[in-house]
């Protein structure tokens, strides 16, 4: 069992922390009072509040339909799939990037991270007060904290651009902290404030070695860094990337690549931070991950939406293992025999979404793979070579084609070397919520959306429109982003 997601909040809703009515407020009765937080005065109390944090990432509004709407159907990885005529509420408008401020996904996405980090900011502000229970233990739960926070900015800031940062639970009471809420910070500010969480996390999390079996899947200081080095990534600052790769230690590829999307692979030496999705009742796993992305039609068991675009089948080179550990074609075997009938509706489905078994046909087994050791190689191979060291940066780059049963690159400038690793994040990490970023933040995104036959808009498509209902909250205090 992954009791990293079993212990329940179960005491009162008042525990279930989240926003109120209104995007990024805090309803006073969500408040705990001082008499109750004796209640989690130990060890297992203590940890409720940071694993709070954690099964927000099972809710289905946090990682599920939304969120493959926004990283893999809006970009040239996927299409909409599913039925012509089925929308998937506003799947259509994702698919062809005419989403607005009012569309449920983008809508839906900026509110569950801020409810989660609502729940960090509870988390941050009580495990210190529960004198009983051990230091270390609290010091451990807090740096988790602010990971899973520094996480959630990260998709926020990719996303939307600058938003507001909310660093403690606000008091209803303050108008300061009301301002807090519903003032966008710039992105760097926002980056500035990832990076103060993840250093501090950094310097008290301990190796993924360290947590016992009952306790997997908790952040570690491997994936602290490795988030570092992807914050720095974004903002191009190469030598903290290749000094934050150089941290991420204790970790290796695995011989198999189609392994790490099975059950069995779930948290292997490859693996850095993934999102567990086995659990029990009530906690069961990701709500809806793999049932809307399982094959639709006769035969089929599931919704059928984000399918592989011919543009992705396309980008694999001629023997590449990846392909077909990525892709389910109808009519083949799957790897626990199931047989994919030619009835479905669409060519095409999501290996990594797949799962062989479901509870209660809706909460998959499948764990979501956020950061593993693959990436921390082509991030430091990126860095290497815009730092000029390209020799180095093909070596790393060979490592990860060579596992896929490639020969080397035949890249030799500085050039053609960072397009082949573009080109090999796009094969190497697939549906794994990435793609639509990395063409933005690599100005690669209007040529690659045309060739997908889409039109991206620069200066626009660049980033997601904030939710209408946050823009009319804020008064004035924020505005929209351009083009919206």
């Amino acid at each position: 069992m992954k009791k990293v997601y079993i212990l329940m909040f179960v005491l009162s809703s008042i525990f279930l922390s989240g926003c109120s009515d209104d995007y990024l407020d805090v309803n006073e009765t969500e408040s705990i009072l001082t008499e109750d937080i004796e209640l989690f005065n130990s060890n297992e109390g203590a940890a409720t509040f940071t694993t709070a944090v954690y099964n927000k990432f099972l809710d289905f509004s946090m990682s599920s339909f939304s969120w493959v709407g926004m990283t893999s159907i809006a970009s040239d990885d996927a299409d909409k799939g599913s039925s012509p005529g089925d929308t998937g509420s506003d799947k259509d408008l994702m698919d062809a990037l005419t989403y607005n401020p009012s569309s449920p996904s983008t809508s839906e996405i900026f509110r569950a991270n801020y409810e989660g980090i609502n729940r960090a900011n509870r988390a941050i502000s009580i495990i210190p007060t529960l004198d009983k229970a051990d230091a270390n233990i609290r010091e451990r739960l807090v740096g988790e904290a602010k990971f899973l926070r520094a996480f959630m900015y990260f998709t926020l800031v990719k996303a939307y651009g600058g938003v507001p940062v909310i660093d403690h639970v606000p008091n209803t009471a303050s108008e300061e902290d009301r301002l807090m809420q519903l003032t966008r910070k710039t992105p760097a500010e926002v980056y500035a404030f990832i990076e103060k969480d993840l250093t501090e996390a950094a310097a008290v999390l301990p190796l993924k070695s360290a947590y016992s079996a009952s306790e997997k899947g908790r952040a570690s200081q491997g994936a602290a860094y490795a988030l570092l080095a992807k914050i720095n990534l974004y903002q191009k600052n190469w030598q903290k990337v290749v000094d934050n790769c150089n941290l991420v230690t204790g970790y290796s590829l695995v011989a198999n690549y189609a392994s790490m999307f099975r059950l069995a692979g779930e948290n292997d030496a490859e693996s850095i931070f993934e999102i567990q999705g086995t659990g029990t009742v009530p906690i069961k796993g990701i709500a809806g991950y793999s049932n809307i992305q399982g094959a639709r039609g006769a035969g089929g068991w599931g919704w059928g939406f984000n399918t592989p675009s011919q543009s992705l089948l396309n980008a694999y080179e001629a023997n590449d293992v990846r392909k077909n550990a990525t892709i389910i074609f109808a009519g083949t075997t799957l790897y626990d025999g199931r047989v994919v009938p030619t009835t479905v509706e669409n060519p095409m489905y999501n290996y990594k979404a797949y799962s062989s078994s479901f509870t209660d046909a809706w909460e998959t087994d499948t764990n979501i793979k956020y950061l593993r050791f693959a990436e921390v190689i082509l991030m430091k191979a990126e860095a290497l070579n815009e730092l000029g060291q390209t020799a180095d940066a093909i070596a790393l780059l060979n490592q990860i084609r060579n596992r896929a049963g490639l020969a080397n690159s035949t890249a030799v400038s500085q050039s053609d070397l960072r397009t082949a690793i573009w080109k090999e994040r796009r094969v190497e990490m697939a549906f794994e919520h990435d793609r639509f970023f990395d063409l933005v933040r690599t100005g690669q995104a209007a040529a690659a959306f045309t060739i997908h036959g889409k039109t991206f808009v620069t200066g626009k498509h660049e980033v997601f429109p904030l939710p209408q209902a946050f823009i009319d909250e804020a008064g004035g205090l924020s505005t929209q982003n351009p083009g919206y």
